[in-house]
């Protein structure tokens, strides 16, 4: 098998994250790869609608998608990935959020954001969390392809001042940082690679035909994930899943003790014949 990483340029793509805040992997998926992802995204289309502006009420989002098909797992420790990651994030870096995103015809520009804002932490600031969006329709200027702000991970809070906060999803954006937005064009099976400071959006699709995508965002391993991976994928899944996506969902340690079980690794939780301690103690009592 072909080493991923035999003919990526990681220290290129590297400084492209460190200038514009973003890169892009043209050569991510390949066409066996891309064929997978459609399969495995099939069966959960069609039945979820966006809730919120945010959201998108004319765009799908299938959430916990690492647990969805094994090429989704799979993808989640793809290794140029997780060399980027290294760069960026600190060891023991968690999964935060895993989901695939269907922007359909007739849906409206969502708010400008950045993906890392819910933590409150002032700006200019190191991302705290990075995330990647995968194509597997080709993104154009008007399908609903990703629009970014090439340099503003640098920016301050004064800078951003007045985008989409997580409050008020129908808040007006403001034109001035729009107007500075780049349109994402890039092939189906290529990845964009982007900091979770950058600022962006999903464009509106004034197109005839649906843009599906799917996003792995990763965060640094003392935050809090947007997913509870611990809910949302059931132990039996989680034990069939190597031990590297199994430390990426949150069964494994900060140092010295962040993520500890009642003093025990989280590992521990996968064994078949697990008691919680509570529960154990309870029971002699």
């Amino acid at each position: 098998m072909t080493d991923p990483l035999a003919a990526f340029d990681t220290d290129a793509h590297a400084q492209r994250l460190q200038r514009d805040g973003y890169t892009v992997i043209e050569d991510f998926l390949s066409r066996d790869q891309l064929r997978a992802v459609r399969e495995g995204l099939a069966p959960h289309l069609d039945t979820h609608a966006g809730r919120n502006n945010f959201e998108g009420y004319k765009t799908e989002r299938v959430y916990t998608l690492v647990a969805r098909a094994r090429i989704f797992e799979r993808l989640v420790e793809e290794p140029r990935v997780l060399a980027l990651l290294d760069r960026f994030l600190q060891p023991g870096y968690l999964l935060t959020a895993s989901q695939a995103i269907c922007i359909h015809p007739g849906e409206t520009p969502q708010p400008l954001h950045y993906d890392d804002q819910f933590y409150r932490i002032p700006r200019p600031r190191p991302a705290i969390s990075v995330s990647t969006i995968v194509a597997v329709d080709a993104f154009t200027a008007d399908n609903g392809g990703t629009e970014l702000l090439p340099g503003s991970h640098r920016w301050s809070d004064d800078e951003i001042a007045g985008i989409y906060d997580g409050l008020d999803a129908d808040a007006p954006a403001r034109q001035a940082l729009v107007r500075q937005l780049v349109p994402l064009r890039m092939p189906a099976g290529a990845c964009v690679v982007f900091l979770g400071t950058l600022l962006h959006r999903g464009g509106a699709n004034v197109s005839t035909a649906p843009r599906l995508a799917f996003s792995n965002q990763y965060c640094e391993p003392w935050a809090r994930t947007q997913e509870n991976f611990y809910l949302g994928v059931p132990p039996p899944l989680v034990r069939e899943m190597s031990p590297r996506v199994q430390q990426l969902l949150g069964y494994s340690i900060w140092p010295p003790f962040m993520g500890q079980v009642t003093a025990r690794h989280p590992l521990k939780t996968l064994q078949p014949d697990w008691v919680p301690p509570v529960l154990a103690e309870r029971s002699r009592h």
